[in-house]
């Protein structure tokens, strides 16, 4: 759901540095913004495995700190008294790199966004209503970044495009629940690259906003 953006005024840079290594730190010891890459690479893993592996590799760390860190994130998004809103989220990212005013419908909200290293031309980018609570957190285009070019089947590569980016070149792309609170899913018209093959119903399945795979 990227709705309009309303009265955009982006704030200073974020904390974490470029490469992910400064910042708020991990009870782990990772730095935060290694850490929460971690818990999105986590979900990920259930779709693309291959892919994760590559960036545990990048990120210089183990499956068994992806896992370690995916569970102290879920502790402490779901223990009784855990702080909700915001904070989970800034106690590992820190200050986001951009606040913006935006308007979806009638209701006003606030868009922060930060930098995620493994992913240079996206933004995580969270929705939050009145008091800070959070409407949505997924994977977005970054501001300037060149979106891919959609046009068949053939171009929707594992972590290439976005929900919205799918959405807008495939209409008229239908909402889908997902299977966990971190996924979406898109019920989709797609060409096929063989022109003779027409085109295909099919479902685009997404993990924090960043697309996974394609389902018959």
């Amino acid at each position: 759901m990227n709705a309009a953006t309303d009265n955009d005024a982006p704030t200073g840079p974020a904390d974490p540095g470029p490469t992910g290594t400064t910042g708020p730190a991990d009870p782990s010891g990772l730095p935060g913004p290694v850490a929460f890459q971690l818990v999105l690479l986590r979900r990920m893993a259930d779709h693309q495995p291959g892919l994760v592996e590559d960036a545990l590799r990048t990120l210089g760390v183990s499956r068994a700190d992806l896992r370690a860190a995916n569970r102290r994130w879920q502790a402490r998004m779901h223990a009784p008294r855990a702080p909700g809103g915001l904070q989970p989220y800034r106690a590992l990212l820190g200050a986001p790199e951009t606040v913006r005013a935006r308007r979806i419908g009638d209701l006003p909200c606030e868009a922060l966004t930060w930098p995620v290293p493994l992913w240079p031309d996206l933004r995580f980018e969270i929705l939050t209503a009145a008091r800070g609570v959070v409407w949505n957190a997924w994977l977005v285009r970054a501001p300037g970044a060149a979106a891919p070019t959609l046009r068949t089947t053939a171009d929707l590569v594992p972590w290439s495009c976005t929900v919205d980016e799918v959405a807008r070149a495939f209409p008229p792309a239908r909402p889908m629940e997902g299977s966990a609170p971190t996924r979406w899913a898109l019920a989709c018209t797609v060409p096929d690259p063989d022109e003779d093959a027409g085109p295909h119903s099919l479902v685009a399945e997404f993990t924090w906003g960043l697309f996974q795979r394609l389902v018959d």
